[in-house]
């Protein structure tokens, strides 16, 4: 008898353990602005908690092995049979079809309520789907949680560089010092080798003259860096650098204007004719 209840007790721990851990795993894979998820994940939860309750609750009214097996036989022989809804052994030559392929025959069986359910439960799913993602916009495309996820990726790294967001559209010519040295360190570091030691170009263009291929000016310098030119051989830096460096480095480059380096590059592209953010490292 001792045994009995310990081998019961220990059936009990195991599916407690069993549900606790899948609820604890469940939820926290969820995020939580995720409502829909979350309703999603605590249906699961509730009918899982309803299984080991009657499982525990059965348990503990029975002692032996032997009191519980003639219990769950026909409870789940009914429950197997009102699944597959298929008819008797005895009753096949009733619904057998006058079908015949090389000794295999065909029975007309109903279609299983299970696969019936599943298959209500996809078209219940796909209205809430709809109505969720599409007209109430409650739930997130895969587009849009991927965009944000981008622009938390680009706001994290921006933390790495002091907290500054920078893009195209805010960045904003630098001018103290200790940014252009900044700068001037990161361009020497990585754009020398097509541009110069001063930016006077070797594979790259001149940057010290009034001539620009992409444009002028702190924006068109800042989304050339960011993006680059491929055609040209020019990579994009925007995953090695972050928007602050990139910023610091176009600021050098505009500081570069009209130095008048040995050895200059014939100027390339059209005559940038807006000065007002050219500045000169002193």
């Amino acid at each position: 008898m001792k045994q009995a209840n310990q081998i019961k007790n220990n059936r009990i721990m195991q599916l407690l353990t069993i549900f606790l851990t899948s609820a604890s795993f469940t939820f926290g894979q969820t995020k939580a602005e995720d409502m829909v998820a979350y309703l999603d994940n605590a249906a699961l939860i509730f009918f899982l908690l309803v299984i080991v309750i009657f499982i525990v609750l059965f348990f503990s009214h029975q002692k032996t092995e032997e009191e519980y097996k003639p219990f769950l036989k026909p409870l789940f022989s009914n429950l197997y049979n009102k699944l597959v809804d298929a008819a008797p052994v005895e009753k096949e030559m009733d619904i057998l079809l006058d079908h015949d392929y090389d000794g295999i025959k065909e029975l007309d069986n109903n279609l299983p309520p299970w696969w019936k359910f599943l298959f209500y439960g996809t078209i219940i799913f796909g209205i809430i789907y709809i109505i969720d993602y599409h007209l109430i916009n409650s739930g997130k495309l895969q587009e849009a949680e991927y965009l944000e996820e981008v622009k938390l990726a680009d706001l994290a790294k921006a933390n790495m560089s002091g907290g500054k967001m920078v893009d195209e559209n805010t960045v904003q010519l630098l001018k103290e010092p200790a940014d252009l040295i900044s700068g001037q360190a990161t361009f020497t570091k990585l754009c020398t080798v097509c541009h110069g030691a001063k930016g006077e170009g070797l594979v790259g263009p001149n940057l010290t003259d009034d001539y620009w291929i992409h444009g002028g000016g702190i924006k068109n310098v800042f989304t050339t860096i960011k993006n680059g030119v491929p055609d040209k051989g020019m990579v994009s830096w925007k995953t090695q650098l972050t928007p602050a460096q990139m910023e610091e480095v176009g600021s050098y480059v505009i500081s570069l204007h009209g130095t008048n380096p040995p050895n200059p590059k014939p100027p390339q592209g059209a005559l940038w004719s807006d000065k007002t953010d050219s500045v000169k490292v002193q």
